[in-house]
């Protein structure tokens, strides 16, 4: 028999909650820089009225609104995937991969609860924000759950589309308060967008025989080890000039600039240990682990330099 507890654990699962909670930090920190920013419609002196100003409302609708569009693509990408996460190691433990016997949630349930998450991520975007922001997570959501999550299955490209939807936390976040896609919210984009994909890379580099068990067309799968790293170290390197992007369209200062050339140079260098080759699959798999750790206190340390800068005079 079912609890209310043990269902409401599962549909969490469903959200998964560790990207949730990443997308909803860089949401929420460019809702804070375009509150600061030039762009922002609120006057200068709203952030500092308290969590009940205009400028506050919106931001954390807009952040809210982020959240759940995230939480239910995650969703609905778990209901399309229902078949092949019992083929996978890292995904046969979800609510919908279980066997049918011990499967606590239906997949209508599953279902109803994901496209409820959409809707409503939509309709307080629409309703507290702004129909811009709105139609952004309407585009965002299509292109994770309906192109992205089919295409991977077909080709390794899927990496980079699902990067494009992927990134949309930070705009949503932007435009959710100034109303307008200027080019501060797309610098965050670009960020978030190119971080991604050495992110992604190395996951699917120690996951690999995982994704090629469920026939997911990755890069290590179809390209090899050693392409894979090469890839990781060009989009790493290129992510040393976008990182800055925020320093030199004005938006921060110099402070944020040095923080990012360092964690961005650091970032770049651990890549390259890649380059040097495995003497053995269980190597290439150490490395992966540990560029993939690095990618995760990368994000965080370059959002806090961000808004560090913003508060610092």
């Amino acid at each position: 028999m079912t609890t209310p507890g043990r269902l409401l654990r599962d549909l969490l699962t469903l959200t998964k909650p560790s990207v949730t909670r990443m997308c909803a930090l860089t949401a929420a920190g460019a809702a804070w820089m375009a509150l600061r920013s030039a762009d922002s419609p609120f006057s200068p002196e709203t952030p500092a009225d308290g969590w009940c100003s205009p400028g506050f409302a919106v931001a954390f609708a807009g952040v809210i609104g982020a959240s759940l569009a995230v939480a239910g693509a995650s969703a609905l990408n778990m209901w399309l995937e229902r078949a092949k996460d019992p083929l996978m190691a890292r995904t046969r433990a979800r609510p919908l991969a279980l066997p049918e016997a011990s499967r606590r949630l239906s997949s209508g349930t599953a279902l109803g609860f994901a496209v409820g998450l959409c809707l409503l991520s939509l309709a307080v975007l629409w309703h507290y924000t702004n129909p811009l922001t709105a139609i952004l997570a309407a585009w965002a959501i299509v292109g994770y759950a309906l192109v992205y999550t089919p295409l991977k299955y077909r080709t390794p490209l899927a990496l980079v589309i699902g990067a494009v939807p992927g990134a949309a936390p930070p705009l949503l976040g932007w435009t959710a308060v100034t109303g307008d896609i200027d080019p501060g919210g797309l610098a965050l984009f670009a960020i978030l967008f190119v971080w991604q994909m050495p992110h992604f890379l190395a996951i699917t580099l120690f996951r690999q025989a995982d994704f090629a068990r469920a026939g997911i067309q990755c890069v290590p799968v179809v390209r090899g080890e050693f392409i894979t790293c090469v890839q990781a170290v060009l989009w790493s390197a290129l992510l040393v000039p976008i990182s800055l992007l925020p320093t030199v369209i004005g938006l921060t200062g110099w402070l944020y600039g040095g923080v990012a050339l360092a964690l961005s140079l650091a970032f770049f260098a651990c890549a390259c240990t890649g380059l040097r080759g495995f003497s053995s699959a269980a190597a290439s798999i150490r490395w992966a682990r540990r560029f993939f750790f690095a990618s995760l206190l990368y994000l965080p340390a370059l959002i806090a330099a961000l808004v560090v800068d913003v508060l610092v005079p």
